[in-house]
């Protein structure tokens, strides 16, 4: 799982089958049943065709894609959230993350060995009891982001609710952009033994990232400079 994780960020376009194809190559012998497991729970997302890397409720209503063409000109206009999978040098947990979109600033993130609406809640509530509330949340189409406790969230508080087209990998660049980031700069040069030092590592890596990680496309600013809300100084 681990080399999938780095694999991704090198070929995202792969999918199931020439990732099967290149494992093998790499000496590992995966038939396509596993390998679709192991895709889900590292959260691997082909660019197209898209992989079924998210969990889905058939039955839950899907909400429309509200990002298309929309000039997102201001802090607390819209928030990404997303999962990603973080090995560790035993096991791996789960990483849930907010992203303000026009600042790149994490306004919340969590830990856990399990994903859950509950926990994606309690971490969506504490980021507005501390930021206040964005005007759009967009998701995946994940089991996480349809059940009741999700949307009766973010309908009480009077968000909007947007989530990505299947097949379409790109919705959700920027919190994808998040987790490269955060792999590429953190995770992957240091192996964490266990959960309480990933959390501790994570926490000094998202206060670098926030208050003095310059971003290119911010005119080399810090997401904190260009966020501006309450404590995000």
């Amino acid at each position: 799982m681990e080399l999938l994780d780095h694999q991704y960020f090198r070929t995202p376009f792969y999918g199931q089958r020439r990732l099967q194809a290149w494992l093998r190559a790499q000496g590992y012998k995966v038939n396509i049943k596993r390998l679709r497991r192991l895709m889900e729970v590292v959260c691997w997302r082909t660019l197209y065709p898209k992989a079924r890397t998210t969990h889905a409720n058939p039955k839950a209503y899907k909400y429309p894609y509200l990002l298309k063409g929309l000039d997102i000109n201001r802090s607390n206009h819209v928030w990404e959230i997303d999962i990603s999978y973080i090995p560790m040098r035993r096991g791996f947990m789960y990483l849930f993350a907010i992203i303000d979109v026009h600042s790149r600033f994490v306004v919340g993130w969590s830990l856990s060995n399990t994903m859950s609406a509950e926990w994606c809640c309690s971490v969506i509530s504490d980021a507005i009891d501390t930021y206040g509330k964005p005007e759009i949340i967009n998701s995946d189409q994940g089991s996480q982001f349809t059940p009741e406790d999700y949307v009766n969230l973010l309908k009480s508080n009077d968000i909007k609710i947007s989530m990505d087209c299947r097949g379409r990998a790109l919705d959700d660049i920027f919190i994808e952009r998040l987790w490269r980031s955060v792999k590429q700069e953190y995770v992957y040069l240091n192996p964490c033994e266990n959960c309480h030092e990933l959390w501790k590592g994570l926490s000094g890596y998202f206060d670098f990232y926030n208050h003095r990680r310059l971003h290119q496309n911010l005119g080399y600013q810090c997401p904190a400079s260009v966020y501006g809300g309450k404590n995000a100084a």
